[in-house]
């Protein structure tokens, strides 16, 4: 997902809560609340549903029953826990439940609410787990955010391998990284002072933007004169395609006499490595082309052994 200082801020998608429930009543009612919350509702009958819906959409809160045929709620807050650690599970039990606040808590819900439940606690503990969520989101921008350019830093780097390449594996698509180096930074950065500088990498980090999907692709300052684009849903060619854009347009608009070295490589997974392994063995290989870039002059981009070659 691109990522910039905007003039004007983005349009926040539409909430949408999934409600869990094998009491046509209770789902009834549930659906009804929501709505005149002002929120987006779908349900499922059971946790065997609700796990197939959740794989296949995107809700910002979970609410589910315990008691269920098929899968009850406890597996079902488990198992999406498993799968999506930062969903929020809110869950509603029936005082003869087995199961206490503390067990759901310890289980990973972030609430808790009992059977009778009131339409006003409902409301509130939705919004209070929206505003969490949205604190949350806040405070993970700033620590993920390159002050300089707006694009992530090493932090939001990783953090986007992290959820990319599972998902990528899960759902069947490639994943590509492009390491981009400014070559004879230093020496421009000498020469014409750090505001002179900050204004290139400012400039390159717009240039990413500007040829990149905006809330598809991730545009990247891990540090330095360095930068990565992270292209998921993509072609080995349409990759390319993206950093010979890049690599024209810089050498339209140069800094003095600064050019680009791109490294480009493709995630191949190996059951020898576990997920940290195999995004550091990921980023050593598109680093290493970026390097044979640099070494044979700069201004070029070398592809990954594992990419064939044009």
């Amino acid at each position: 997902m691109n990522q910039a200082p905007s003039a004007e801020p983005e349009i926040a998608p539409p909430i949408r809560i999934l409600a869990v429930d094998d009491d046509p009543q209770i789902i009834s009612l549930l659906k009804s609340a929501i709505t005149a919350f002002g929120f987006g509702c779908e349900t499922a009958a059971d946790g065997v549903e609700a796990l197939a819906r959740a794989q296949k959409e995107k809700f910002a809160i979970v609410l589910t029953d315990l008691t269920m045929p098929r899968m009850d709620g406890m597996t079902l807050l488990k198992e999406l826990k498993n799968l999506y650690p930062r969903l929020d599970v809110i869950v509603i039990t029936g005082y003869a439940e087995n199961f206490s606040y503390t067990d759901v808590i310890k289980a990973g819900a972030c609430d808790f609410i009992a059977k009778p439940f009131n339409i006003d606690e409902l409301e509130a503990k939705l919004r209070r787990a929206l505003r969490e969520q949205d604190l949350v989101r806040k405070l993970e921008h700033l620590s993920m955010c390159d002050a300089l350019t707006g694009l992530h830093n090493r932090r939001g780097f990783e953090a986007e391998l992290r959820e990319e390449i599972p998902r990528g594996q899960r759902q069947n698509y490639s994943v590509f990284l492009a390491i981009i180096d400014m070559d004879k930074f230093k020496s421009y950065n000498d020469q014409h002072g750090h505001q002179a500088g900050d204004e290139a990498l400012k400039s390159l980090g717009r240039l990413l933007l500007s040829h990149t999907r905006d809330k598809v692709d991730w545009c990247c300052r891990p540090g330095g004169d360095e930068f990565a684009i992270i292209l998921p849903y993509t072609s080995a060619e349409q990759a390319r395609a993206v950093c010979r854009r890049i690599l024209e347009q810089y050498r339209a608009n140069p800094f003095g006499e600064t050019t680009l070295s791109i490294g480009l490589a493709r995630f191949v997974g190996s059951p020898n490595l576990d997920l940290e392994e195999a995004i550091h063995n990921f980023i050593r290989r598109a680093d290493q082309a970026m390097y044979r870039a640099k070494k044979a002059g700069g201004d070029q981009i070398c592809f990954d052994d594992a990419l064939p070659a044009d």
